[in-house]
């Protein structure tokens, strides 16, 4: 079932004005008081739009975020049921220290048509569009899947760029893309713009690899559903605990490879808007009676696929 058309910019407000709550503490580095503008602003929004919306990924369980946490009911009690996941500040750090790539972004789907996926690690690997179908898989090494990729591009491996989020854990998958000559464009947080960046091709980036936030994940497979792109993820556990809490979210095989219509069933919106000037989108631009700001908005069932910008006079934000 369809989402109508007229959510998308109800659900591209939402993400404006949790945006620009977040840029008023671009580099006073404080990112908690920064993450926590941008979801107050966030949820303000949110329950002014007629729907009976749940958010399934948020900020945590109830007991470890009083703000838009899992199973919150947010909307006006009235009208379609929605889940939601949020992610009110990705990169919190980024606005802390005003830097590149912050983000405010949402994604929305028919009641139980997002994967309820708990705040743990994901294993993930993505491709953009156009290519055959099931061309990846996470059980394949490194080298197999870059060399399955090389073919169907009809390019050599030291022609493609892979995208990895820059910690220690990646250092194998770092090495076997060296030793095949493939580039490598390192991201230091920030992973929900670093899959989407294969979908497009001005970005260079062929393939994305690594594990990163579930969360994000769930977000990510969002943008790039709407995009015709591919992506497998896994859940992975550190700990008996972890593996609780995904039970806990309903899902019981825990070994089980997502791929995007796992993780996002039927129709999506998906809105990002910049808090800082990044890869996708700018960041807010404040004026002394109004912000500017711009939005990637996406919609698979309409095949919107366009930045919107936006000005606003900031005594609507304060509403």
């Amino acid at each position: 079932m369809i989402i109508d058309k007229s959510f998308v910019n109800l659900f591209t407000k939402t993400t404006e004005k949790g945006a620009y709550g977040a840029s008023l503490f671009r580099g006073k580095n404080d990112k908690i008081a920064a993450d926590k503008a941008a979801v107050d602003a966030m949820r303000n929004e949110l329950n002014k739009i007629d729907m009976n919306g749940k958010i399934v990924i948020g900020e945590g369980e109830m007991d470890e975020a009083p703000m838009l946490y899992i199973n919150e009911l947010v909307g006006t009690k009235k009208g379609h049921e929605f889940d939601i996941a949020v992610d009110p500040l990705e990169g919190t750090n980024f606005v802390a220290k005003d830097l590149p790539n912050a983000l405010s972004v949402l994604a929305v789907t028919r009641k139980g048509n997002l994967l309820h996926a708990p705040d743990i690690y994901m294993e993930k690997i993505a491709i953009g569009p156009d290519l055959p179908k099931n061309l990846i898989d996470l059980d394949f090494s490194v080298k197999k899947n870059i060399k399955l990729l090389s073919e169907a591009k009809n390019i050599e491996p030291n022609k493609l760029t892979a995208c990895v989020l820059n910690r220690p854990r990646h250092d194998f998958i770092v090495n076997q893309l060296q030793e095949i000559g493939v580039n490598i464009n390192f991201i230091t947080d920030g992973d929900v713009s670093g899959v989407i960046s294969v979908a497009y091709p001005k970005k260079n980036i062929d393939i994305y690899l690594g594990i990163g936030g579930g969360p994000e994940g769930v977000l990510a497979a969002s943008a790039l559903k709407c995009l015709g792109c591919q992506m497998q993820t896994r859940l992975f556990f550190q700990n008996e605990d972890e593996k609780n809490r995904a039970k806990r979210l309903g899902i019981t095989n825990l070994e089980k490879k997502y791929n995007i219509d796992d993780m996002v069933k039927g129709d999506v919106i998906f809105c990002a808007t910049g808090v800082t000037d990044g890869d996708f989108v700018k960041g807010i631009k404040n004026h002394s009676n109004s912000f500017e700001s711009e939005t990637l908005v996406l919609h698979d069932s309409s095949n919107t696929n366009k930045i919107v910008k936006n000005s606003v006079k900031k005594w609507i934000y304060l509403q």
